[in-house]
């Protein structure tokens, strides 16, 4: 059974964000694993820039929330400190104005979608977090975006992929492909997983944190 995931593009985005999980997911579906992904944008088809200047993707179609499969959202690239007085597109503006955007109410209806799971990449969490959808959840975003996001009322974990469920997340930048190797194993299998994760030369780091199994005692 083919599985679907849409890659949510916005101003600012990170680039290795989308392209290592998108990369993957192709990757699955070029060794059988039945995955697809597509960049898509809350406006519809258009080009969008990341926060890397010179760097662009064009979204093929407009966010579908009501479509069964995976809705990732990555972080954003950019200066963490400065203002606009400064002429600086800081990391934390560019996802506090992603949080506002038309995106949000879409991602919001794929999150009450028992047919999707959202996952996110690096500060894409925390600009769910901001946007009121994570209260109460369990997450993780990149180390810098930590304090932020407890803020927001979500649990962080220390790990480098958390599966809520319905919601996945991955850590840093380069987590994304450890996301997409987790998504690999959950819907097509481990030998696929492993296939592209040898293709890639690539190996996951860290045990994916679920809320399932016993509890660890205090050494």
């Amino acid at each position: 059974m083919a599985v679907s995931a849409q890659v949510v593009l916005f101003d600012g985005f990170d680039p290795l964000d989308v392209i290592g999980i998108y990369e993957v997911l192709t990757a699955g579906g070029m060794v059988g694993g039945g995955t697809t992904a597509e960049l898509v944008a809350a406006e519809g088809p258009r080009a969008v820039a990341s926060g890397i200047p010179g760097i662009s993707l064009d979204a093929r179609s407009g966010l579908d929330p009501d479509r069964p499969g995976y809705v990732v959202v990555p972080g954003a690239v950019g200066p963490v400190e400065g203002g606009p007085e400064d002429g600086a597109e800081t990391i934390p503006a560019l996802l506090a104005r992603f949080a506002q955007s038309a995106a949000m109410p879409l991602v919001r209806r794929a999150l009450a979608n028992p047919d999707v799971t959202v996952a996110t990449v690096c500060g894409g969490s925390l600009a769910l977090a901001m946007a009121g959808l994570l209260q109460g959840r369990t997450a993780v975003t990149n180390a810098l975006g930590t304090d932020l996001l407890k803020e927001t009322g979500v649990h962080v974990v220390d790990a480098r992929v958390v599966d809520d469920g319905d919601l996945l997340s991955a850590g840093g930048v380069t987590s994304g492909l450890d996301l997409g190797l987790y998504v690999l194993e959950r819907e097509a299998g481990p030998r696929i997983a492993r296939a592209v994760e040898g293709f890639f030369e690539f190996e996951r780091r860290g045990t994916v944190w679920a809320d399932r199994g016993r509890v660890p005692q205090p050494l």
